[in-house]
């Protein structure tokens, strides 16, 4: 064959080949504060994971709504692992294709999702690009550690296009400060804890009774064991035993000091136990949750990988599809705004979340503490109406704070607005359109927000000024971190008594929630434009009924357990 022959040969091989790819994902550019550092090596060694798309989610979803509303014939009869599958697993086409297409490429695959819609292949980086038009680079950002690869697009064969739903990593950009809680002030040596609980004056703290006495929980200790209360932990935050153990000494008395948690790790998370290895954030999670379910069983997840946040949550769905014996309730105080994300990866995350709730756990969120700015709370970035992921996604419960007594206010950094990826639930529709009413004509921020969409969150509690034992210190701590444990903790008393009486446990919240509104403390005060933006920046108020700052309210016990029982 003469050389003019093969080059025209070879022309059409490429035109061929790049006719042969669809654009899956695309960003113009990388979001703020990366900065590129030019082409990833092709020898670099990139381990891709496929999410395939699942045969029936709509059919999940539908089914889940059903089983978690109030008076459906199905309430609370929650799935078993293969119902679940049944909806999550991939189609036959969509195996077969991808099977073929890594066959004919020479590629490895591995399956790391229980419901086996998650793949993962180890390739180099010059493949990738080939293969998937792609043009993986390496990316700086301050707060982290080490650069990381990602693409700014990327395409898929024309015969897996129809099958996959994300690819990771490729177009998402999440840092390691996904951790919410705004800031922690520590207490002087020796200082006298204040009386006051109404932290409206800067001087008073949380504790446990104020919690106890505001929302009128019980102290009684919990009697059920597979109830079990999972704390999760990303990017490096341990919990102590011992700093636990100071705390119930100081603040929870009457339970037993010796309390401890049950470890459970993934990704080669650890939990070292030495004098200054607490973080706040899991210090906060831990002590709450003890000083508040009086002696429920409680777990601590620790996440190892701390590079990549997604993949962090994705084996945290997987770990809660394959476990067998699940917590009823998990609380996780982390996030980053959904286009860090991007919509395929915060979907099929969210799919993971349904998935779980599906199996009868409660899974909670903090709404974030950027106000209406995500994670844009700087003083300069302001009136962005910026969604937080995952506390956006309809199948979890997202928790946004309150400050003060008689009345409580919804404090300035409360997470909530509406979602840019994922429309409105059912459960919440008539709630947001009456909020929708309130707005004036002329608001602001009107075209800052899709109010087609998710709203969020679903109710709220107090969040400023927790005092914790870290490092054997007392501090105080803020944010819908604190929220969140402290919602997730009644949650699991109301399940040790419905499974003292025989029910199951309450499971996926949202319906049940928003259909018992009488059990809600209202907030009708408020404005979360963040707290260092200026506080007459363009926010939402919080007003008679649901708003996207305190949402349904915060809950009273008593009449949150009758509830529970009656349904």
């Amino acid at each position: 064959m003469d050389l003019c022959r093969l080059l025209s040969l070879l022309s059409v091989a490429v035109v061929a080949s790049a006719g042969s790819l669809v654009l899956h994902e695309h960003r113009t550019h990388a979001p703020s504060g990366f900065s590129s550092k030019g082409p990833t090596s092709d020898t670099h060694v990139l381990t891709l994971r496929f999410g395939l798309a699942s045969h029936n989610t709509a059919g999940l979803q539908e089914k889940l709504l059903s089983i978690s509303t109030p008076g459906n014939a199905d309430f609370r009869q929650w799935l078993s692992q293969d119902e679940i599958k049944s909806f999550m697993a991939p189609s036959a086409d969509a195996v077969n294709a991808f099977n073929a297409f890594a066959s004919a490429n020479g590629l490895n695959t591995s399956v790391v999702s229980p419901y086996g819609d998650w793949i993962s292949v180890t390739l180099p980086v010059s493949k990738a690009n080939t293969l998937f038009g792609a043009k993986y680079t390496n990316f700086t950002h301050s707060n982290l550690a080490a650069p990381i690869t990602r693409t700014l697009s990327l395409s898929l064969p024309a015969e897996l296009a129809p099958h996959v739903q994300v690819v990771h990593p490729s177009t998402a950009f999440t840092t390691t400060q996904a951790r919410l809680a705004p800031r922690i002030s520590k207490r002087e040596p020796n200082a006298t804890i204040p009386a006051g609980c109404d932290t409206s004056d800067p001087q008073n703290s949380i504790t446990p009774a104020c919690l106890q006495a505001l929302y009128n929980i019980p102290t009684t200790p919990a009697t059920q064991q597979n109830n079990a209360l999972l704390i999760t932990g990303y990017q490096d935050q341990w919990a102590e035993t011992a700093d636990l153990q100071n705390f119930l000494k100081q603040f929870r008395p009457d339970l037993p000091s010796n309390q401890t948690f049950l470890r459970l790790s993934i990704d080669g998370g650890i939990n070292p136990q030495m004098p200054h290895a607490g973080g706040g954030e899991a210090t906060l999670d831990m002590e709450y949750a003890a000083g508040i379910a009086s002696q429920v069983p409680l777990q601590f997840l620790t996440v190892g990988g701390q590079l990549d946040f997604p993949t962090s949550l994705l084996d945290t769905t997987a770990f809660l599809a394959s476990s067998p014996q699940p917590p009823t309730v998990v609380t996780t105080s982390y996030g980053d705004v959904e286009s860090n994300f991007g919509a395929s990866l915060a979907g099929k995350i969210c799919d993971g979340y349904a998935a779980a709730s599906a199996r009868g756990i409660s899974i909670l969120f903090a709404s974030g503490d950027g106000g209406v700015n995500g994670n844009h709370d700087d003083g300069f970035d302001c009136e962005l109406f910026v969604g937080v992921f995952p506390a956006s996604c309809p199948w979890i419960t997202s928790v946004g704070s309150t400050i003060g007594f008689n009345p409580e206010v919804a404090v300035n950094f409360t997470g909530g607005g509406f979602s840019s990826f994922f429309p409105a639930p059912s459960y919440q529709t008539s709630f947001v359109t009456t909020f929708l009413k309130t707005i004036p004509a002329d608001f602001p921020g009107s075209g800052k927000f899709n109010p087609a969409n998710r709203a969020y969150p679903d109710l709220s509690l107090q969040g400023w000024n927790f005092l914790i034992s870290l490092n054997e210190e007392l501090s105080d701590i803020s944010g819908t971190s604190a929220s969140s444990p402290t919602v997730a903790s009644m949650i699991s008393l109301i399940n040790d008594r419905l499974i003292a009486a025989g029910k199951p446990a309450l499971g996926f919240l949202n319906p049940f929630l928003y259909a018992n509104p009488g059990a809600f403390n209202d907030v009708m005060s408020g404005h979360n434009s963040g707290f260092d933006c200026p506080g007459d920046s363009v926010a939402f108020d919080a007003v008679a009924g649901w708003d996207p700052l305190s949402s349904l309210g915060t809950p009273n016990y008593p009449d949150l357990l009758a509830a529970a029982l009656a349904a």
